[in-house]
């Protein structure tokens, strides 16, 4: 018998797995493709304060609600609380903020300033990066990290190993319910054995995966919304560059750069951008972006880069097509499905499940289970979007 069995092992699974690990309760993770195979690696890694949400000059809601979170995932990856973090990469320490050369973008600007813990600060020309040179206005710095996705991820997965599961994709998880509301247990499967999980809690945190589940267990799917994205990949001789152009009330682009296998530089471009390419083919996007990217960033040579896109689902608590302002839990008996919304925000999904949750009951039996399953296949961490097989293009 388990307190607490976990679905979904992306970034909120992961997090959950450590927290309430550490807070002593018998938990085990199920995953049925690779750990942070959906939202978490399709993201940009940056850890955001709440700027985005404050660019019409006030203090939303979603800023409130991430405005804390960069000091705690500070204090994650310098080992001065848990999860310590001391393994996953840095690739930046901050990013850069930029305008259009618009009025409408200044006033963003400015809205930009207030409400936030972590504030832009405007910086010398002699400061700027090198893909910023040759902007008009001026650039800011923001004390936002970019971490690197998939080595988090292997980070928290490496330290709960015994703790994490795999499961067949197809028909590899049954909900086993004692009555309604009434978590029961679970059965597994893998690689043609099966076991059966009984626990007094199942938390539902698998991202996309949240609607099927819920199906799956005699839930409403439709307490879920998926809102997509198009991302844009540019890879070649490209200076660094993480930050946000701002363009009024809007983040224009968003642009991350990481190192790939074949150590050649590539961005990760989101923002509007990737808004704009909903409804665009990859060919349209790519066209899209050149244009984009030639317009906010002038004097950066982009003729010989090479151009690729991947989609993304955001998953996310119904909220009427709109953005959740904050982390959302639906607690059903003893059933939570829960969205953290942002990969920012997890820190803070964590500690309001822990406090959603009853006291321990099985702990004494943690180190059989484990026992019982030591040979059990364990999922493998996805690889990020860059590494995978895809189209590129000139």
């Amino acid at each position: 018998m388990l307190d607490v069995v976990i679905v979904g092992g992306g970034v909120a699974g992961l997090w959950l797995l450590d927290t309430l690990h550490e807070a002593g309760r018998h938990v085990l993770l199920l995953e049925k493709g690779e750990l942070g195979g959906g939202q978490t690696i399709a993201s940009q890694g940056i850890i955001h304060g709440g700027l985005k949400y404050t660019l019409d000059g006030l203090l939303s809601p979603s800023a409130n609600a991430i405005r804390e979170m960069p000091r705690a995932w500070r204090d994650c990856l310098a080992g001065a609380r848990t999860p310590r973090l001391t393994q996953t990469r840095v690739r930046a320490e901050y990013c850069h903020l930029w305008r259009t050369r618009d009025w409408a973008s200044q006033v963003g600007m400015l809205g930009a300033r207030f409400g936030l813990r972590v504030r832009p600060q405007r910086l010398p020309r002699a400061e700027w990066p090198a893909a910023l040179r040759h902007c008009p206005g001026e650039v800011y710095r923001l004390d936002e990290q970019v971490i690197d996705c998939a080595a988090m991820i292997a980070e928290l997965a490496g330290r709960h190993a015994p703790r994490i599961l795999k499961c067949d994709a197809d028909g590899g998880l049954l909900f086993q319910p004692e009555a309604a509301g009434r978590a029961g247990g679970v059965r597994l499967s893998a690689g043609g054995r099966t076991a059966r999980l009984q626990a007094g809690v199942i938390i539902l945190a698998a991202g996309a995966g949240n609607a099927e589940l819920r199906r799956a267990a005699g839930l409403d799917a439709a307490a879920q919304q998926v809102r997509p994205l198009h991302m844009v990949m540019v890879r070649g001789a490209l200076p660094e560059l993480n930050g946000h152009c701002t363009d009024g009330a809007r983040t224009r682009v968003t642009i991350t750069t990481a190192q790939d296998g074949a150590d050649r530089t590539v961005w990760q471009v989101g923002g509007q951008v990737a808004e704009d390419g909903v409804n665009m083919s990859p060919d349209e996007l790519v066209a899209h972006a050149r244009r984009e990217l030639a317009a906010v960033l002038p004097g950066v040579p982009l003729t010989h880069a090479e151009w690729s896109t991947y989609r993304a689902d955001r998953a996310e608590a119904a909220a009427g097509g709109r953005r959740p302002s904050d982390v959302q839990i639906r607690r059903e008996g003893d059933v939570l499905t829960v969205w953290p919304t942002k990969l920012a925000l997890a820190p803070r999904l964590a500690e309001r499940v822990l406090r959603e949750l009853p006291p321990a009951v099985h702990a004494a039996g943690r180190s059989q289970v484990e026992a019982a399953l030591r040979d059990w296949p364990r999922p493998r961490v996805a690889r990020p979007p860059w590494e995978a097989e895809r189209r590129w293009q000139r």
